[in-house]
């Protein structure tokens, strides 16, 4: 799980933020950027000792001086889920490209074998290798059209 969809599935969740000065910042996620820069809403922020707190309505906290985040576990949780659902999805679509493709060399196969009788233009195809085949009666299939890779 990587911390930048970490903190996008977090927004609008309550989150503690500790800076490397020791101070505390608790408040709901609003937006994050590539470099960890969060903005904060309805912050209570609390001194390194912890004798002190402010409230502020908002407040931006760069990244790099950041030194931990704490996240609710549902957030954690929902991650984990989108990341188990876009497994399924990857291998789900990997299955249906393998069998796509061993169709369409089946395709291209029975689109290869003489069509004797044939007199109207048929699309062969498979794989961008498309070729049209023209049958007529008693002269063979004659090749009219190459693949797309063969044109100019």
């Amino acid at each position: 799980m990587l911390p930048l969809s970490l903190l996008k599935t977090a927004q609008s969740h309550p989150m503690l933020v500790e800076l490397k000065n020791g101070e505390t910042y608790n408040g709901h996620l609003v937006s994050c950027d590539s470099w960890m820069n969060i903005n904060l809403r309805d912050v209570i922020c609390t001194s390194k000792d912890g004798d002190r707190f402010w409230r502020m309505p908002e407040c931006y906290i760069r990244g790099s001086t950041i030194k931990y985040l704490r996240i609710p576990d549902e957030v954690i949780d929902m991650v984990k889920e989108d990341a188990q659902a876009k497994s399924r999805n990857r291998t789900e679509l990997n299955k249906n490209r393998v069998a796509n493709s061993a169709q369409n060399q089946r395709s291209a196969r029975n689109c290869n074998r003489n069509n004797f009788g044939n007199r109207s233009g048929q699309l062969c195809g498979g794989s961008g290798n498309s070729t049209l085949r023209v049958g007529v009666a008693g002269q063979g299939n004659r090749l009219l059209a190459q693949s797309n890779k063969n044109r100019k």
